[in-house]
């Protein structure tokens, strides 16, 4: 079944989501801006996406992920990772970008500048222990298991 996610427009120039290619896994998300925004070498923005979302329930959540041409070619990624939104928030969708290139970047409006992922969650039972059950790989982590 494919869920439903209902959205409203809640800026003038905003787009809905939209799947770039039949098989995308997330659907591209578009800068609301008046104008073109310059970010300088290491410069962070927050970028209206003039979009809220509804996600069908708790059992989901919507990624905000960023867009490997504008990250690999241009620099320009999330400042903050990935962007969780959760079942309950309604307010508008902003995309916080850094750019991490040596020259300055500029976003136009309308580009698309991220990408939406609704996935399933689980929420698990959180149950305090003394112990853990060991495993191979012990408490070995960053790069333990080779390159």
């Amino acid at each position: 079944m494919i869920p439903t996610v209902r959205f409203r427009l809640t800026r003038p120039g905003a787009k809905a989501p939209f799947y770039a290619t039949p098989g995308a896994a997330a659907a591209d998300l578009c800068a609301v801006l008046d104008a073109p925004l310059t970010l300088p070498p290491m410069g962070r923005a927050m970028v209206p996406t003039g979009l809220a979302i509804q996600l069908p329930g708790p059992e989901y959540v919507a990624l905000v992920c960023a867009r490997s041409g504008l990250a690999v070619k241009r620099g320009l990624t999330l400042s903050n990772g990935v962007g969780v939104i959760d079942s309950d928030y309604r307010g508008a969708i902003q995309v916080g970008l850094v750019n991490l290139s040596d020259e300055p970047c500029t976003l136009e409006p309308g580009e698309r500048l991220a990408q939406l992922m609704i996935l399933p969650v689980v929420q698990a039972a959180f149950v305090q222990a003394d112990t853990l059950d060991e495993t191979d790989r012990g408490a070995g982590g960053f790069g333990s298991t080779g390159r």
